[in-house]
């Protein structure tokens, strides 16, 4: 019995533990260590739903995910997306003028560059954001912070120093939701399909995949080569596309594009986030 959970690669009090809250609130959170103990916990019925990073808008994709999504054997039913607010967390009492050092994964200490130069803050790797913010607590040295969602600070119970320090102020981070079962029922304004393919051994094959999607009227938000088993020779391809595979022109998209690969694979259907939109000039999402 799955008990209604709700999966996330991290500890307690991660950027991913607050999106699932955000995005299901009703659901009890489940802690894993790893990507692959995510969606293994969804596999066994452990849990419902997987909450898997994808990209971020000032990083890039990430990378193991990847990977793991068309192996997984489980579909996308939403997609989330997630402002990434950085805290500067520490023991309760201590003022700002006694931390000299702070700690956290080393993409999060990257992103607040100058908060930490203008505070005379030296920068310190940790394993990762919530788990800094767990040393920290731990630790209780009033000299030493930790670099957090605001959520750590609240499981932990440390003191918000500075909220929203990063430097840029439009980081946001794409989660997608995944479940035992698809679920291609639903309809809204803004509807995705994503989905894998390898396309056939013959000249400008993805050229020609591709030009169904154009004649066809259909946006194409997202077009991600990747090796497969390390070997050069072998490039899967992930996309995101909007509408339904029902829709007249999706379906006549995905007819052509079946005729130049060799696999192809829906991972999901499922409503755009509404931040998406708004993402539109600081990210193409």
């Amino acid at each position: 019995m799955s008990h209604n959970r709700i999966a996330f690669q991290g500890e307690p009090g991660a950027y991913s533990h607050e999106a699932c809250r955000n995005a299901r609130p009703d659901m009890e959170p489940l802690p894993c260590r790893t990507f692959e103990d995510v969606i293994e916990s969804v596999r066994s019925g452990a849990a419902d739903i997987a909450m898997l990073p994808v990209e971020n808008s000032t990083y890039g994709r990430v990378a193991d995910i990847h990977h793991l999504l068309p192996e997984s054997g489980l579909h996308i039913v939403d997609e989330a997306f997630v402002r990434v607010h950085i805290s500067l967390l520490a023991v309760p009492g201590t003022p700002l003028s006694e931390i000299r050092e702070a700690m956290s994964h080393t993409v999060l200490l990257g992103q607040c560059r100058g908060f930490l130069r203008d505070n005379n803050i030296r920068a310190i790797t940790g394993a990762d954001t919530a788990g800094s913010a767990k040393e920290v607590a731990a630790r209780g040295d009033r000299s030493l912070a930790a670099l957090a969602a605001p959520l750590a600070a609240e499981i932990y119970g440390l003191e918000r120093l500075a909220d929203e320090i990063e430097d840029r102020q439009n980081n946001t981070t794409r989660f997608l939701l995944m479940a035992r079962e698809p679920d291609r029922s639903r309809r809204a304004d803004r509807m995705l399909t994503s989905f894998v393919f390898r396309v056939r051994n013959i000249p400008a094959a993805l050229y020609k995949a591709m030009g169904g999607f154009a004649t066809n009227g259909v946006n194409m938000t997202k077009l991600e080569s990747y090796m497969v088993d390390g070997v050069f020779t072998a490039t899967q391809f992930y996309a995101d596309i909007e509408g339904h595979p029902e829709d007249a022109n999706v379906k006549l998209a995905l007819d052509e594009l079946s005729y130049f690969t060799s696999r192809l694979d829906i991972l999901g259907v499922y409503p755009a986030d509404p931040l998406r939109a708004r993402q539109k000039g600081t990210d193409n999402q």
